[in-house]
């Protein structure tokens, strides 16, 4: 494939051009792109291996997981702190920290998150551009984690991708107001278009890992209307409530859990998607890997509240309550426009929190963490 490769799309608010530098995957089959239903920024980058906006097979996922995390430095001093932005990129991040361990034993996975858990926050940022722009990172409860985090000399910031570098740039200057005094800065994603802005940026040294690096320039239709979006920027506890004995990543992480088990196993020839819900995928996403290692045709999705229009690589749209009781809308993408025998919606909340008109248009099953 030859570089510089450039791409563009027409969407309502203006033509969006992409320059790609270079890239381990064929950009095609890497992302796509979609328009925000969001005033402050009208394009999205869609990912074909992130299992967030289209389904995608566990083992597309775990391949892009392991790319990255082997391109991480494996000899950065330690503790080695990884944290994932929620909600797009906690999935990811665990999955890099999975792949991770295997070149080191003192690192720690923490996400960020948008759910009021009364404990105590190590540190609050903003996502400037986002839908939801308020991101806590709680301090970890058990003692080891504690130290990994209080004590870690390197940082690895995981999200699916950068365009500004702004977000890092928030996260990096909470995490050091907080006390965080590292040495290094990693800054991994899957599509960054940032054009090294977090180097510009940050007074330390800086490393950035991805798997396609390129330039975006977005020409703006003035004529266009802004659209409306959904009133989605909740940081609340909601009126279900989150068991944090059963954390997965929000107080962190040294070793992830595989605890989904179903009551009936998928039978030969059954076609499975598998649902994350909002920040809980990572656990979802072991039930699907294990499903496909069983030889399953399996495939992996999350909602989100994320607001797309449907056009591009938006297909199709579902619109449903969060699972939180947070007040607010969810959706799920490019789903109805696809065949399964078989839908898993896996959830930290009660069974009840999972809105009964998702389940009844999905003839879905809910699989409860407990």
């Amino acid at each position: 494939m030859v570089f510089p490769l450039k791409k563009h799309v027409d969407l309502n608010r203006g033509r969006l051009e992409v320059s790609v530098s270079n890239s381990d995957i064929a950009p095609d089959d890497l992302f796509g792109f979609a328009e925000r239903r969001n005033p402050k920024r009208a394009f999205l980058f869609v990912s074909k291996v992130l299992g967030r906006h289209i389904p995608v097979r566990p083992s597309v996922m775990q391949k892009a997981y392991s790319m990255l995390a082997a391109k991480i430095p494996a000899d950065i001093p330690g503790p080695v702190l990884l944290i994932g932005m929620a909600e797009t990129a906690v999935g990811l991040g665990a999955g890099i920290h999975r792949a991770y361990q295997k070149l080191r034993d003192d690192s720690l996975y923490i996400v960020s998150t948008r759910h009021q858990l009364d404990k105590p926050i190590f540190c609050t940022f903003e996502e400037d551009h986002s839908h939801a722009t308020s991101h806590l990172i709680y301090l970890p409860e058990d003692s080891e984690a504690l130290y990994r985090l209080k004590h870690a000399k390197s940082v690895v910031l995981i999200d699916d991708e950068a365009s500004t570098g702004n977000t890092f740039i928030n996260l990096m200057g909470a995490l050091e107001s907080s006390g965080l005094n590292v040495e290094q800065i990693v800054t991994v994603t899957l599509t960054d278009w940032s054009n090294g802005a977090v180097r510009a940026g940050l007074s330390k040294p800086v490393t950035s890992v991805s798997l396609l690096e390129g330039a975006y320039s977005f020409l703006e239709n003035k004529d266009a209307p802004f659209p409306q979006m959904p009133r989605v920027n909740s940081v609340s506890k909601g009126l279900w409530p989150i068991d944090v004995q059963r954390d997965w990543g929000r107080f962190g992480v040294i070793n992830h859990s595989d605890t989904l088990m179903l009551d009936i196993e998928p039978i030969a020839g059954e076609k499975v998607l598998v649902v994350g819900t909002n920040e809980f995928v990572f656990r979802p996403f072991l039930l699907a890997e294990r499903l496909e290692k069983a030889g399953v045709e399996v495939y992996f999705s999350s909602t989100t509240r994320s607001p797309i229009a449907i056009a591009h690589s938006i297909k199709s749209a579902l619109v449903f309550r969060d699972n939180y009781g947070m007040g607010i809308p969810n959706f799920l993408y490019n789903v109805l426009d696809k065949d399964f025998d078989r839908i898993i919606i896996c959830t930290e909340t009660v069974r009840d929190s999972i809105d009964k008109n998702l389940i009844s248009v999905l003839n879905a099953e809910v699989l409860c963490d407990e």
